[in-house]
Order: structure tokens, then C-alpha cells, then sequence
């Protein structure tokens, strides 16, 4: 205690030096889980898909339409569910964007229009799985969206099994992200809300 404190002076003192080292080994942690988030994100597509009962592309870009769709194609799912979609965007513009001629648009081919977040798309998701009875689906997104999405689908419908299937963009710089601030500001974003994705599952499992 120093000359002249009261005992409350230096009670305050010890729980402002305590905060600050609580806050610091925060910040450690965050930076920590940081780096192996952006390191464990795919920067390759997977040399072999399993073949699933479905398909699941999460909207947010067109090239995750257009992977989603090559794998219906190719046989990897029944059917195909594109969830998120806006109520203004019509199936003739969706079909445009698929490459080809798009024969199993009409026929296989799923539009959900009311998810406006992650966790709407996977309730969208386990509805129209359900309805379909499946047991696996293939997930497509972009592959810093892929952890958090893969954790909502995975808790709105536990008993199937998913597989990640990553989508990539030009403007993401997966290697050397610190050098480009926009995919810095990007992947820092996911990481935070992954972390709370991750928070609230742990907070709500029974215990």
C-alpha cells in the first residue's frame, strides 16, 4: 500500500491491475485463435467429393451458385437447395448464371427465400432436408464462411452429416491476408462471429 492510501485505494488498484491482465490474455487468445482460423481455412477445392442425398449452396456470390450447381451436375446430389435467396431475384436469373445449358435446373433444383442471416440459411437447410429425408448434404460457400456455416447447419440438424465444400474468390488473399486490408477486415469480421456462433451452441447445449 502506498503512503497516504486507504485499504479501498488499493482494493481499486488490484482489480484495475487484474482487469488489465485479464484483457490482455483476451487479446492474446483472440490473436491466437485468429491466426490458426485464418491457417485451417481451405485454400484448395477437395481432389474427391463423396457423393451426398443433397446439395446446399449458401447465396452471397455467384460463384458459389455456379460450384453448387457443377456438383448437382456431376451427380454429387439429388437435388440442390440454394438457400438465402432475395424474393426479387427470379429462377430464369439464377439459371443464367450455371453454366451450360442447365438441364436439371427445372427439375432438381430448390430456391429458399427466407433466410436473411447463417442461422436462417440453416434453418432453411434442415427444414428442406427433412422434408426430403436426407442424410447428408454437401455444403457450398465461400471458405471463410465455411467454419461458422458449417457449425449453424451442423446445429440445426446434428444427425446429418456435411461436407464442406470451399468457394474462392479472386479478391481473397488467404496467403499473405495481412498485407491486404480489405481481406484482413473481412476474415477478422468471420473470425468474431464465429466465435459467437461458437459461444452461443456451447451456451445452449444441455448440460
Amino acid at each position: 500500500m502506498r503512503a497516504g492510501d486507504t485499504p479501498r485505494d488499493d482494493r481499486s488498484r488490484r482489480i484495475v491491475r487484474i482487469g488489465a491482465g485479464l484483457a490482455a490474455l483476451l487479446a492474446v487468445a483472440y490473436a491466437g485463435g485468429f491466426f490458426l482460423f485464418t491457417a485451417e481455412l481451405h485454400r484448395t477445392p477437395p481432389a474427391d467429393v463423396p457423393v451426398a442425398d443433397g446439395i446446399v449452396a449458401l447465396t452471397g456470390g455467384p460463384d458459389r451458385i455456379t460450384v453448387a450447381y457443377r456438383l448437382l451436375d456431376e451427380g454429387k446430389g439429388m437435388r440442390l437447395l440454394i438457400t438465402g435467396v432475395h424474393p426479387d431475384v427470379t429462377p430464369v436469373s439464377l439459371k443464367n448464371i450455371v453454366p451450360g445449358e442447365a438441364e436439371k435446373f427445372d427439375c432438381c433444383v430448390d430456391l429458399g427465400r427466407m433466410a436473411e442471416n447463417t442461422i436462417g440459411n440453416a434453418a432453411e437447410a434442415a427444414d428442406w432436408v427433412r422434408r426430403n429425408d436426407y442424410r447428408s448434404v454437401i455444403l457450398v460457400t465461400s471458405t471463410y464462411h465455411l467454419p461458422r456455416a458449417r457449425l449453424e447447419l451442423s446445429r440445426a440438424m446434428p444427425a446429418v452429416e456435411i461436407v464442406a465444400y470451399p468457394v474462392f474468390q479472386d479478391t481473397l488473399h488467404l496467403d499473405g491476408w495481412w498485407a491486404y486490408p480489405g481481406t484482413t477486415r473481412l476474415l477478422v469480421s468471420e473470425y468474431t462471429k464465429f466465435l459467437l456462433a461458437l459461444a452461443y451452441r456451447q451456451s445452449s447445449m444441455p448440460s
